[in-house]
């Protein structure tokens, strides 16, 4: 009879954990979930290159694909992310006693909306910032491209973990 309980229990626990799919990072995915969309983020900065959009959306259709086992799918998938580049932005920072800053820094701001198809409660809109410090004697294009590589690094990061982390 013990024994028969404890069979009827393991069953039942082991049932309800099967709801969430975990990947090999820890991301909890629901387990109807299949396949996942990665809108283009437009970018709606006034400042910003022409080609962050771009590098943006790729580095988050890797991150998602890479780190999890759901199909990415150009529209329609069971989960989403779509957004913008809402804001790029350089100041200076670390002010020297000449008046002079010693480092600039660009700031990048993201909207994101995820849909989650299966869990609303998962869902969310909301906007995410990150940062980089470079040289001020420095020009800004000539560190661009690795400031935005580790600024959509954080971004992308941040992201993955509120979606499928609960961070």
């Amino acid at each position: 009879m013990k024994t028969r309980i404890f069979v009827i229990l393991f069953l039942a626990l082991f049932t309800f954990q099967c709801k969430v799919k975990y990947s090999l990072n820890g991301a909890s995915i629901p387990i109807e979930a299949k396949t996942v969309s990665v809108d283009f983020f437009k970018n709606n900065s006034t400042l910003a290159g022409p080609n962050i959009s771009q590098k943006f959306t790729e580095k988050l259709r890797d991150v998602v694909s890479t780190q999890t086992n759901l199909a990415l799918m150009k529209q329609n998938g069971d989960l989403l992310f779509e957004g913008t580049i809402a804001d790029y932005n350089v100041a200076p920072v670390a002010i020297q006693s000449t008046d002079q800053a010693a480092l600039n820094r660009l700031t990048i701001t993201v909207t994101v909306k995820y849909t989650n198809k299966f869990d609303i409660t998962k869902n969310f809109d909301q906007s995410f910032t990150r940062f980089a410090d470079y040289s001020s004697s420095k020009n800004l294009s000539s560190v661009e491209d690795e400031l935005l590589t580790e600024i959509n690094r954080q971004l992308t990061e941040d992201i993955f973990n509120k979606a499928f982390n609960n961070w």
